[in-house]
């Protein structure tokens, strides 16, 4: 069996900085000198290879665009590598993540996102664990030959998950990320224990890129005592194709009945409006509470357990698709590619 291959794509963010020794400043990572940054990569019988975009960005810069990008350049270089590490700022990292997993359904192989709290040039730095670990386990096969990850994952300190059920939870921690509502996919210690019965497997028989997104979308945060006029504006749909609402508990908002007529207005003439819970753990659950009932009565559709960051980029996709408004609201409550948990029957 041949020695694994794996593409390492540089987007930019702090795991891509060092430390210029003469003047102190942080540059842009060289990847002519991974080795000898990282040398601890020698001692991988893996093949490496490495892209970078033209104009690394700071991660707060990430937009539809750049995601299309990344996801055509894993797409074009798909048969020729084992796996890809996409190094990534951490701000967004969770959103890219979550986009990637709607445009490369259909995945048998993984691609891992991972970066830093600290330039990987600073002596207490953790990307240094981040990449190897994050590179390993994008090589890693199980022993039938294929790919133990078929998904797209997130890695960061000692964790990984699935990439549309984390979230970036803290600015200073090494431990910045979390999958508040989905078990890990695997834990780095001594050895790496991969949750083998919370691993994702397609249905799709062959890779499919999407990258027609939609971003005519709206985010809506409730918040108690909100004037409804302020956000009118965004329930326009010749400006807004849809609109993601941030309610209270398990899909609660208060009572209001220029809310609900506006609202109501807005699906009527087309729009979508999806509903996601505030909170960091838990599902909406339209009807548990009567507060809930403005959204049954106004046709929102409830997200379940989905992260804010996998609802925009789920909107984004099935709004970018060429189907029918039912269709789109169908495709928005079904589990695509393992983002939310099917609710029971």
């Amino acid at each position: 069996m041949r020695n694994p291959k794996v593409l390492i794509i540089y987007t930019g963010g702090t795991i891509g900085m060092i430390n210029d020794p003469e003047t102190g400043a942080l540059k842009p990572f060289d990847f002519e000198h991974l080795y000898n940054s990282v040398p601890e990569l020698k001692q991988f019988d893996y093949e490496l290879e490495a892209y970078s975009m033209d104009e690394p960005i700071d991660s707060s810069e990430m937009n539809p665009s750049i995601w299309a990008e990344i996801a055509t350049t894993i797409f074009d270089k798909y048969v020729n590598y084992d796996g890809f590490v996409v190094l990534h700022g951490s701000d967004t990292m969770a959103y890219t993540a979550s986009a990637l997993s709607f445009m490369l359904q259909g995945l048998r192989k993984p691609v891992i996102l991972t970066g830093s709290q600290l330039p990987i040039g600073q002596i207490r730095t953790d990307g240094k664990e981040n990449i190897i670990t994050a590179i390993e386990i994008a090589g890693m096969k199980a022993d039938n030959g294929e790919a133990i990850v078929q998904e797209v994952a997130l890695y960061f300190e000692y964790s990984l998950y699935r990439g549309n059920r984390s979230q970036k939870i803290s600015a200073e921690n090494f431990e910045a990320f979390e999958s508040a509502n989905y078990r890990n996919l695997a834990e780095a210690g001594v050895h790496i224990a991969f949750n083998h019965n919370a691993l994702y497997r397609t249905k799709l028989t062959e890779l499919q890129l999407n990258t027609n997104f939609c971003t005519d979308l709206a985010l809506v945060k409730l918040f108690p005592g909100m004037p409804i006029g302020s956000i009118a504006p965004l329930f326009d749909i010749t400006k807004t194709k849809g609109v993601l609402i941030e309610s209270f508990g398990a899909g609660n908002s208060f009572s209001n009945s220029a809310f609900e007529k506006l609202l109501m207005n807005y699906i009527s003439s087309g729009g979508v409006v999806l509903n996601v819970t505030q909170c960091v753990t838990g599902s909406v659950n339209h009807g548990k509470y009567e507060t809930s009932a403005l959204f049954s009565k106004a046709g929102v559709i409830g997200g379940s357990d989905m992260t804010t960051e996998a609802a925009l980029a789920k909107m984004m996709f099935v709004l970018g698709e060429k189907s029918d408004l039912v269709e789109k609201r169908r495709r928005l409550e079904e589990n695509l590619c393992g983002e939310l948990t099917k609710k029971r029957s």
